[in-house]
């Protein structure tokens, strides 16, 4: 389990395993804003909620500049399956081993009902076109959040 990468630190650098079978690497985004979010597990209450408010949300940020990702340790199989089922137009990435979440600080032990597992906990990171982080938002409460992801997304190019 890793510390939470912060803002102004540099983006853990990865490649995965994208749900239409292709690698992505974070820094085929250069020059990019990318929001890099982490979820539990595909087609589940919480997780089809929040990506079905990132996929509503996509016009509006693709006009922005910014590229969602989502990444989860559920196999390609299953993001294609989450992906097709809902209709989401960004990439589901698969961390099945979960050592990007690792990375990012987002496998952390959870205690559910007093039972204790590890796992991923809902979290998203606003990343810049020069790969630093600009904003983390940790325990992701899923109502609302898209639209908390979009403001920072106009503050900061408002702000450019």
């Amino acid at each position: 389990m890793g510390d939470w990468i912060g803002p102004g630190q540099s983006a853990p650098l990865f490649t995965l395993i994208a749900d239409d079978g292709s690698k992505v690497r974070l820094t085929d985004f250069k020059g990019d804003l990318v929001v890099l979010y982490f979820y539990p597990r595909d087609d589940t209450p919480g997780c089809t909620k929040e990506a079905c408010a990132f996929r509503d949300q996509s016009k509006e940020l693709k006009k922005l500049g910014v590229t969602v990702l989502g990444v989860s340790p559920d196999t390609v199989e299953s993001h294609e399956k989450f992906r097709d089922k809902y209709k989401l137009n960004f990439r589901l990435l698969a961390d099945p081993d979960h050592k990007v979440a690792e990375k990012y600080g987002a496998w952390r032990e959870k205690n559910m009902y007093g039972k204790k597992s590890m796992g991923i906990q809902r979290s998203t990171y606003l990343i810049d076109e020069r790969g630093k982080v600009v904003k983390v938002w940790q325990r992701v409460k899923v109502d609302g959040h898209d639209s908390q992801v979009l403001a920072v997304v106009r503050e900061l190019k408002a702000a450019s």
